[in-house]
């Protein structure tokens, strides 16, 4: 060891200062790990952001006016996870805030609401009035509950069995609609005592992989048209042309939500987890070695105009996260679910002077049809708007939060 009394006073200074910087790195790097050791406090913080940025919920998803919308049922399942998990009441009287506007005295759900619609986006925010109604026993809860049960009894089907997207976008089913409409319908199962509900349920599960997998890569394409019609269906499969990360986003937290419903002994209940097994391996093969987050789409890392994006890496995060505390994926997901955590934290979560939490990098919106742009090229899903704090982001990220606090 070489003493201090031994180098000259420049050396001195070098060694003082080498010594000063190591330490303040130290101490950045234990602030840092301690903030991501504590993942329940970014999911109070971004739910307390999320109610500040917008303090009535209608307006969550950058609307100018009130709307039953899946994105405000995707952040205010989360919030509903935060109010559960700390029991502070202020995030249960946000939520209640919201259905009280949208379902009206006689339980009929307003707004842009329309069963005749058959709109697959418009069961997502009925998963709120569980609790509401078990906690409440408001009559108009369970009405605007049976009014999305029976707009699922009636929405139009492929030749197969698969609900339509839309009734604007007819014979296409979409990986966005799995998660949609599945872990409501398991759970209307449970909670009414409807087990057939969970046959249906499998069937679009497994019908849609079967459809859409990709056996070279395991990875699931956006949408099948089954008409072959749509401009963006390959006229042989009927299949849109990418894998769209967010799309593969919303089937895998679909899966694990209604393994959550399913029944234990229920007798296709390892098929679905069959499903998330299948798409765990996928889903890490394309995880970015260097970030730990993923690709907006996923299977292009480094490809030009490619990006990382927040909403599928929180999504991935959350699936496997959740299917591996629960034992429905092997426990070492879980060390991809922590890196592609950290990955969030260090690429896309700022915080502001007034501690306000944002979550950068989402795609705005995506989908196919509606207009020749959209395309489900590669070139489409780049052209997109990218936005700050897009509920497709928030939510997830609580949830993972959430998941990986336990």
């Amino acid at each position: 060891m070489v003493s201090i009394l031994s180098v000259s006073k420049n050396n001195v200074i070098l060694i003082l200062l080498s010594m000063l910087l190591t330490f303040s790195a130290c101490k950045n790097n234990k602030s840092k790990t301690e903030n991501l050791q504590n993942e329940q406090s970014w999911a109070v913080r971004m739910a307390d952001s999320e109610m500040k940025r917008n303090p009535e919920a209608w307006s969550l998803d950058f609307v100018q006016k009130p709307k039953w919308n899946y994105t405000n049922g995707l952040v205010l399942t989360a919030i509903e996870r935060v109010w559960q998990k700390t029991g502070n009441d202020a995030y249960y009287n946000y939520i209640k805030a919201y259905a009280d506007l949208m379902i009206d005295e006689n339980g009929d759900i307003g707004y842009n609401f329309k069963i005749e619609n058959f709109n697959i986006d418009h069961i997502k925010p009925g998963m709120i009035l569980f609790n509401l109604y078990e906690k409440t026993e408001d009559p108009r809860y369970l009405k605007a509950l049976q009014t999305l049960r029976q707009q699922l009894e009636q929405h139009p089907r492929t030749s197969e069995g698969g609900f339509w997207h839309k009734k604007r976008y007819p014979h296409q089913m979409w990986l966005d609609g799995i998660y949609m409409a599945s872990p409501f319908y398991t759970r209307y199962g449970m909670v009414f005592n409807q087990p057939q509900n969970f046959d249906d349920v499998v069937h679009q599960i497994t019908l849609i992989e079967e459809k859409t997998r990709d056996q070279a890569t395991g990875l699931l394409y956006h949408g099948w048209d089954e008409s072959r019609e749509q401009h963006w269906a390959d006229s042989e499969t009927g299949l849109s042309a990418s894998f769209w990360g967010r799309a593969m986003g919303w089937y895998a937290m679909a899966l694990v939500d209604v393994l959550e419903y399913l029944p234990p002994n229920y007798s296709q209940r390892q098929s679905v987890i069959d499903v998330l097994q299948r798409l765990a391996v996928a889903i890490v093969k394309y995880q970015d070695p260097k970030t730990g987050v993923w690709y907006q789409v996923v299977d292009q890392m480094g490809r030009e105009g490619n990006y990382l994006e927040s909403s599928v890496s929180a999504m991935f995060v959350y699936a496997l996260a959740k299917g591996a505390n629960r034992g429905y994926i092997n426990k070492t997901y879980l060390e991809a679910a922590q890196k592609g955590y950290n990955g969030i934290i260090e690429q896309f979560i700022e915080v502001d002077d007034s501690g306000l939490v944002s979550i950068t990098n989402a795609c705005a919106v995506a989908g196919l049809g509606a207009g020749e742009h959209r395309d489900g090229s590669y070139e489409y899903y780049l052209s997109e708007p990218v936005r700050n704090n897009d509920p497709k982001a928030t939510g997830p990220f609580i949830m993972a939060s959430l998941e990986l606090d336990r």
